[in-house]
């Protein structure tokens, strides 16, 4: 065995090794042993996004903020899709600061409730074809990134009366994935699902997707949705592969960021000196957008690698489970 083969086996044993231990690959501390290992992906070349229209929920602070700036740092023309317009124009004037020449669009939408995410997806589809005609942009979208979070601290239900958590992680992102498919069609374009590494802790629960039954924790809420985008990925890929739109979910990590102020005060004040950065947060979403050649879909990522979906013992969902997860979304979301 030559020197290469076995220093490339040496970091990924190790690479391995962070995230089983779970804070060490989770830190900062991970993240920085890792963009020193032999098996550390290369950075996107500058301006390979140019050219390409992107969009970000959750825009308006912490990992949004981060991918839509390092989105637009790679030439990509940005749509911050935000609810409070006002705070997303501010974002949009930080970015600009940071990134000169940023092409970036500020979207109204609250993407719990699935009558505003139709509305948008309209509007942005007539939109980005009619820019795409007149020579104004690119005629398609080619990266979105399902970012937007939210914690509550008691159930709560969207508009249209399903769980907060799963109605803002999960069927208002594959909803909206949807109904651009007109846009996104054609164009190798890739769907990002930002979760959690919080997933590892739950199985698949399509028995209760809109946790009805037993005392709610917050925290629980909010894991089973990150595995239920998880477990999603398989038909998701299926449904969307004739428009060649590839799927992908991948988790930050533990990052420092104003939700996680907000909803883990106790969580913040223990680990806040190894927290990474938003930036750090958002480093795989961003080289993903952009990785050539293009990374398969399907997957897991964090840090620049595709990862299992279960640890600790977890035990496998059923593919019966998965597809009644399914249904239920179908149903929910008024998929075709």
């Amino acid at each position: 065995m030559t020197a290469r083969p076995r220093a490339a086996r040496a970091a990924a044993a190790l690479d391995t090794a962070l995230d089983l231990s779970v804070v060490g690959g989770y830190t900062r501390a991970g993240l920085a042993v890792r963009r020193r290992l032999a098996t550390w992906p290369a950075d996107p070349a500058p301006g390979s996004l140019a050219g390409r229209r992107a969009l970000v929920t959750g825009a308006s602070s912490g990992l949004g903020t981060a991918t839509a700036a390092g989105l637009a740092g790679l030439g990509a023309h940005v749509h911050l899709v935000v609810r409070d317009v006002e705070k997303g124009e501010r974002t949009a004037r930080a970015i600009e600061a940071e990134v000169p020449g940023a092409r970036l669009s500020v979207e109204r939408c609250d993407v719990a409730d699935l009558d505003d995410v139709r509305r948008l997806a309209t509007d942005l589809c007539g939109r980005i074809g009619a820019e795409g005609a007149a020579g104004e942009g690119p005629a398609g979208l080619d990266v979105v990134v399902h970012n937007a979070g939210a914690m509550p601290p008691v159930r709560t239900t969207s508009p249209q009366g399903r769980e907060l958590t799963m109605a803002l992680h999960v069927l208002g992102p594959v909803l909206m994935t949807d109904l651009l498919r007109p846009v996104l069609a054609g164009r190798a374009a890739r769907v990002l699902l930002v979760t959690s590494g919080g997933m590892y802790a739950q199985v698949l629960r399509a028995d209760d997707p809109d946790y009805v039954t037993g005392d709610y924790s917050p925290t629980t809420a909010y894991a089973r949705s990150k595995r239920a985008q998880v477990e999603l990925l398989g038909p998701l890929a299926q449904r969307w592969a004739g428009d060649g739109i590839a799927v992908h979910a991948v988790h930050p990590g533990w990052a420092d960021t104003p939700g996680v102020v907000d909803a883990l005060p106790g969580f913040h004040r223990l680990t806040g000196p190894l927290l990474r950065d938003a930036a750090g947060g958002a480093d795989t979403a961003v080289w993903l957008a952009a990785a050539q050649p293009p990374p398969p879909g399907g997957r897991l990522w964090h840090d620049r690698r595709a990862r299992p979906a279960y640890w600790l013992g977890r035990r496998r969902a059923a593919p019966a489970d998965v597809q009644r997860l399914w249904q239920w979304v179908r149903d929910a979301a008024g998929l075709a």
